[in-house]
């Protein structure tokens, strides 16, 4: 029972950061002040291709998957092919529902993009602290964290630039929120990532240590 316990708290702190993370990267979109890199990119294949910004996500995630696997020989995680489908899905959910704040002038755009980019980071290292599987991008940045030894945000900010570059040349949307989100997701994620491993992590050890006494 406690090992269902602590099952159902992995996926429901999984699914809870998947939102919260694409969430903020809606509001992002809806700011107008440039999206992250990534999105460029996303933004930018789904105006050249028939498909829609969450499809794109999801595409992009699946090739970034494949590259992975191949990398370690192994299978991905059900964890990482759940986040590579949800984001996308919950991305193109949150485009369509009225559940936006409405900007209003640059000073809504600045708090709204400012919120949004601090929710994408918090949101990426909720869900990755349910060791339930990190997602394609995410999962690339942490594999080279570990093989290379280069840092969580080092990484992700180079990740970020390399996307921002094809997606202006697909013509996605850049503004000076587009640099914001460059130089600040990094160390947003970086920081995320180490706090919600003490909070879950913590919860986790004391379910251990319960158990331990049970038994």
């Amino acid at each position: 029972m406690n090992k269902l316990k602590q099952s159902i708290l992995q996926w429901l702190v999984f699914f809870v950061g998947l939102m919260v993370l694409s969430y903020g990267v809606v509001l992002t979109i809806d700011a107008d002040l440039g999206v992250s890199p990534w999105d460029v990119f996303h933004i930018g294949l789904a105006n050249v291709t028939p498909i829609s910004t969450g499809m794109a996500v999801i595409l992009t995630g699946g090739v970034i998957v494949a590259i992975v696997c191949y990398y370690l020989r192994r299978l991905p995680q059900i964890g990482t092919l759940v986040n590579m489908l949800f984001i996308g899905i919950f991305i193109d959910i949150f485009l369509k529902l009225p559940i936006t704040p409405k900007v209003n002038g640059l000073f809504d755009q600045v708090l709204v993009l400012i919120i949004g980019t601090f929710l994408f980071g918090f949101g990426a290292g909720l869900y990755i602290s349910s060791k339930i599987g990190a997602g394609p991008r995410d999962g690339l940045v942490l594999l080279l964290h570990v093989k290379k030894g280069w840092s969580i945000s080092l990484v992700r900010t180079i990740m970020e630039l390399s996307a921002l570059v094809v997606g202006v040349i697909l013509g996605g949307p850049v503004g000076i929120g587009t640099i914001f989100i460059s130089f600040t997701i990094g160390p947003i994620m970086e920081f995320s990532i180490k706090f919600w491993d003490k909070v879950i992590g913590k919860y986790m050890n004391e379910e251990e240590k319960r158990n331990e006494i049970v038994n």
